[in-house]
């Protein structure tokens, strides 16, 4: 139940009107990795991206967007072990900056917009800062709201029938 929740609010949030760069799915991410089992924890918020991207198009660093994705997982999957408030804030900060150098590096690399030389990619990176502001707003929000809303919710129904949901 709570990988398709997840789902769901992933793609509503990159199909319905947002400020640019301003969706919890780098936060879906980290806290699929951090809740979700198995190999779903991965695959989730990649399969979210590639059906998002199918409606919102595709681009020439798909494969590194998604690839950033299965990381941000993978480092929740690592949070998992000592999982905290801190220690998923931390992540969310984590998560933000491995999201922009990745999918950085991939307009630097494949877009053909810039010179493929460090003046290149300083450029790159610089004209990408007023967006990485949103990114890191919107994935701190939304990892604390997950995380707060996900902590709460698994100590009150902790011992109900409802406890399977979650």
């Amino acid at each position: 139940m709570l990988p398709l929740l997840l789902v769901f609010l992933g793609i509503a949030s990159r199909l319905v009107f947002h400020t640019p760069n301003f969706t919890p799915v780098i936060a879906i991410a980290l806290f699929s990795g951090i809740y979700v089992r198995g190999r779903y924890a991965v695959l989730l918020p990649v399969v979210l991206l590639i059906i998002t991207d199918l409606f919102v198009g595709m681009h020439s660093v798909v494969s590194f967007t998604w690839g950033s994705m299965a990381l941000i997982a993978l480092l929740g999957l690592k949070i998992k072990e000592k999982k905290s408030f801190g220690t998923v804030f931390a992540g969310g900060v984590i998560s933000a900056v491995l999201f922009f150098v990745v999918t950085n590096l991939g307009v630097w690399l494949l877009s053909g917009m810039y010179t493929l030389d460090l003046n290149g990619l300083s450029q790159c990176f610089t004209l990408a800062v007023p967006f990485f502001r949103s990114t890191l707003a919107s994935t701190l929000l939304y990892t604390v709201v997950l995380y707060g809303v996900y902590e709460f919710a698994a100590k009150r129904l902790k011992d109900t029938s409802l406890a399977s949901v979650l």
